[in-house]
């Protein structure tokens, strides 16, 4: 069939990966938790806030690298917290003399501290120098298609509109924005922030996103090793969905076989 799609790789900067669900480390009740739930989602990325996190700046304090060792796990370094230009720049350059010159980083530059929702303007004053300073660059947006555009021409490798605002759990509040991102953006597309449940990253994955990446859902669920393992599930079987394609939508079912021509 020639609209059968193919899967391709997920691939950032340069790097395969097999699994399509990034989970963060933060709002666990403790290390041990945070190991368990981050082993049982399977995720190969793990995100952390260098403003907020001990990886080795703060010696004498538990170290997450302890429990979450790079040799195992691609530490995603993000700038959670900041909110201008100069701050989350300064937080990746410092995330880079920590994790031994690695200049992978997820830019988040926050609006206020109530909806932390995106300064989109900050946003892109930061990309722009660090993308000139090497960085690889994946980028916490709002879901405005115009500015996802704007951020991959800069050089970001990978564009992350949120679904709903952080922590907020309401899942994919405007999937409309989010197909006209899918389509006009050439570099991966990820769903970041609102996924509440294991049925919202199944539908970011069967709308097309790349991958899914995730922290509340999971941390604060009543069982958050549980609630890992659903949503590894759920990221996989959404990507599934989506290379198979959907049914088309009826008001009505047709019958499978004719009914004119049959005895009375």
């Amino acid at each position: 069939m020639s609209n059968v799609r193919s899967d391709k790789p997920f691939v950032l900067a340069g790097r395969t990966f097999e699994s399509r669900l990034l989970v963060g480390t933060g709002k666990y009740i403790d290390m041990e938790q945070t190991r368990l739930a981050i082993e049982a989602s399977g995720a190969e990325i793990v995100t952390v806030a260098v403003r907020r996190t001990n990886l080795g700046q703060n010696p004498g304090e538990p170290n997450l690298l302890d429990v979450l060792p790079p040799d195992r796990y691609t530490i995603l370094p993000n700038t959670a917290g900041c909110f201008d230009a100069t701050e989350a720049v300064r937080t990746c350059r410092l995330s880079r003399e920590l994790l031994d010159g690695r200049n992978l980083v997820k830019l988040e530059v926050l609006a206020d501290q109530k909806t932390l929702f995106p300064n989109v303007i900050e946003t892109l004053k930061a990309a722009e120098i660090l993308v000139k300073d090497g960085f690889d660059v994946m980028v916490y947006t709002s879901d405005d298609p115009i500015i996802a555009r704007q951020l991959a021409e800069i050089g970001c490798i990978a564009i992350m509109p949120l679904a709903g605002l952080i922590g907020s759990g309401l899942g994919i509040c405007n999937p409309y924005n989010l197909q006209i991102i899918l389509e006009e953006t050439k570099v991966p597309v990820l769903v970041d922030a609102g996924v509440g449940t294991a049925s919202d990253a199944t539908i970011a994955m069967e709308l097309g996103c790349e991958a899914v990446l995730m922290n509340s859902a999971i941390a604060h669920a009543r069982q958050p090793v549980m609630m890992a393992e659903a949503m590894k599930h759920a990221v996989i079987a959404g990507r599934l969905a989506y290379l198979a394609g959907r049914m088309p939508r009826k008001l009505y079912a047709s019958a499978s076989s004719p009914l004119d021509g049959l005895i009375k």
